[in-house]
């Protein structure tokens, strides 16, 4: 509305007869949005978040000391921290990785590296170089957990996965895939199997690559025995399927000093076979043991 004008006029922003005077503040700066280009635009903040994560958990400073770089310059440190990053924001190949997913990211500008950094062969190779760390990794993070967020280790929750590989035997002496038991329902290709050992909150505190024929039930022991070491007895807790720990282990576990049992449906059955009632939230006697049970599921209609 102008001064004396009876109805109000429309008017462009900043018109170009009248920008001089609104734009006194050399501050600000004049943009024509009409010749506004949108060229490589980059995930950004997600990537900033993935470093500060990485360096939260003083990531670069362990893997800078143990990987360093190699005779042409190339810093494995940052190389692993752009696969992990990869993993978490975007997982996939490491060919898409190197192909398409590090030029969108932002990555490359925060490192200040250039696309040299996500070559196919670095990205391989760097894998390489880890095996001989798993062990230190894992003591550097369970650490760096218990000071970022106050962890415990008395709740353990154990599983096993499986992945196969659409391959053809025979393979090298020592390759540990094989035929086994497939949760994929794929029987007729070769798998490895993956045990895993987790906080409630799914922090991993243990892993283990095994041949595809390893039966669940001689998984357990090793990994017991594993823990015991790094984080000392306990009246630790371990959740696990009912088919994974063996009566001998269970009564190992039972009798060891200053542990508790597994519990789960490999404990708690037995239990209500002696009588023992099912209701919601009571708790319930069996050989020694305290077992809380859950509510009696409903059947289904």
């Amino acid at each position: 509305m102008e001064d004396g004008a009876a109805q109000p006029r429309t008017l462009s922003l900043f018109p170009e007869d009248r920008c001089e005077g609104l734009l006194a503040d050399a501050s600000i700066v004049r943009v024509k949005l009409s010749e506004l280009r949108l060229r490589r635009p980059r995930q950004w903040g997600a990537c900033w978040l993935a470093l500060l994560l990485w360096r939260e958990l003083q990531l670069d400073l362990f893997w800078s000391k143990r990987l360093g770089s190699s005779r042409k310059g190339t810093r494995w440190d940052q190389v692993l921290f752009v696969l992990a990053a990869y993993r978490l924001l975007a997982p996939g190949s490491e060919w898409r990785l190197h192909r398409e997913w590090f030029q969108r990211s932002a990555l490359a500008d925060l490192l200040g590296e250039d696309a040299g950094l996500a070559e196919i062969h670095k990205l391989y190779r760097c894998h390489d170089r880890l095996l001989t760390h798993k062990q230190a990794v894992f003591d550097h993070l369970v650490g760096r957990w218990r000071d970022l967020f106050n962890i415990s280790y008395d709740v353990l929750l154990y599983d096993l996965t499986s992945t196969y590989f659409e391959a053809d035997p025979p393979f090298p002496e020592g390759d540990k895939r094989r035929y086994g038991y497939s949760r994929d329902h794929r029987p007729d290709c070769v798998q490895i199997v993956i045990a895993l050992v987790v906080t409630p909150e799914g922090l991993p505190l243990a892993y283990e690559v095994l041949p595809g024929n390893t039966s669940d039930k001689t998984t357990l022991r090793p990994f017991l025995d594993r823990i015991e070491r790094q984080y000392g007895k306990a009246r630790r807790v371990w959740l696990m399927d009912r088919g994974v720990p063996t009566e001998e282990v269970l009564a190992e576990m039972r009798h060891a000093e200053g542990s508790l049992d597994a519990l789960g449906e490999a404990s708690a059955r037995p239990a209500v076979a002696r009588g023992a009632t099912r209701s919601a939230g009571q708790t319930v006697g069996a050989g020694g043991r305290a077992l809380r049970l859950g509510p009696k599921p409903r059947p289904r209609r």
